[in-house]
């Protein structure tokens, strides 16, 4: 439970803030000029937090720990994603609706609202 708590500390709080500081009410033009090396780096940088996550916790549990598994599995997948077809992934982000970003970034939110919430809050003895 403990490595479970220690990493929704930082996952859930850091996704939070990416989540927040992309969401297209906040920078409607932040991905107006994606170029393919900026989505290669950012997703060598998903692959490698996704892949320490997985390493870190990998456990298949029927609690809200499987979500710290989830995420470390999805950044994994989504920055491979990233890294072998960035133009790909730039021009699929260029074509998806705002409504469509709103809706799947609310989701994400949700989820890192649960996993900081677990974490950070005080057990009772």
């Amino acid at each position: 439970m403990q490595d479970s708590k220690r990493i929704a500390g930082l996952v859930g709080p850091t996704l939070i803030a990416m989540l927040i500081s992309e969401f297209p009410l906040v920078q409607p033009h932040l991905y107006d000029a994606q170029i393919p090396p900026v989505v290669y780096l950012s997703g060598t940088l998903m692959f490698v937090a996704g892949l320490a996550i997985v390493r870190a916790h990998n456990r298949w549990v029927p609690d809200w720990r499987v979500l710290v598994t989830l995420s470390g599995w999805f950044f994994l997948l989504l920055g491979l994603f990233r890294m072998f077809a960035a133009g790909a992934y730039q021009r699929g982000a260029a074509r998806t609706s705002t409504t469509v970003f709103i809706a799947l970034e609310g989701i994400l939110l949700a989820l890192a609202l649960i996993m900081t919430y677990k974490a950070y809050r005080r057990e009772h003895s």
